[in-house]
């Protein structure tokens, strides 16, 4: 059920997608769906839940590995992007789960996704800073940097197309997008010995 949901909101460009085209879809009947999810909001959250998964574990595998600290901060920037780009419906999903369901929805959403990231990303930049390689950098305002220029990305493509006739998120344009944001966050954060690490 949930790669029927998955399936249908990429085919479709959008979230906005019943219980009964996911139960068509998945072959399954519309009880059935409300039975394991019980409605909609539920089925988008286990959905989010199981693709912010496999991205969380990541984030600590990252970590672990021994390399420099700008290294794991550009693998980090591409693998935002990435994920974006294969779940081209994570931005709305978030916005929705977070902003217009249930507030026990925003909650979770908080616990799985948000706060690991900002996590993460408060351990990385401290990794950075004691090994010489970052600026302070204040982890909220990396947080919205990155998560929001990623976001923008996808969300604000559709704006975009419409008022200049800009084409989709292809593949080319995704390695475009990690190379600009690798160049943006890392001349904004990079200490000397940190843009060493980089051209090394």
């Amino acid at each position: 059920m949930l790669v029927a949901a998955s399936e249908l909101m990429i085919e479709r460009s959008s979230i906005e997608i019943s219980l009964s085209d996911i139960a068509q879809k998945s072959g399954a009947n519309a009880a059935l769906v409300k039975y394991h999810f019980g409605n909609k909001d539920g089925l988008l959250l286990a959905l989010l839940a199981r693709d912010a998964a496999t991205e969380m574990s990541n984030l600590e595998y990252l970590l672990a590995q021994p390399i420099t600290a700008t290294a794991k901060l550009k693998l980090h920037i591409a693998g935002i992007i990435r994920a974006y780009h294969r779940f081209p419906y994570m931005n709305r999903l978030i916005h929705y789960l977070l902003h217009e369901s249930e507030a026990g929805s925003a909650d979770e959403v908080s616990k799985f996704f948000v706060a690991p990231l900002l996590d993460f990303h408060r351990r990385l930049l401290a990794e950075g800073v004691s090994r010489g390689e970052f600026r302070q950098t204040d982890p909220v305002l990396f947080y919205t940097s990155l998560i929001g220029a990623c976001d923008h990305l996808f969300f604000g493509r559709h704006a975009m197309s419409r008022a200049t006739g800009v084409g989709p998120v292809t593949e080319e344009v995704c390695r475009q997008y990690i190379k600009h944001m690798e160049t943006l966050i890392c001349g904004g954060i990079l200490t000397q010995a940190g843009e060493a690490a980089a051209a090394g």
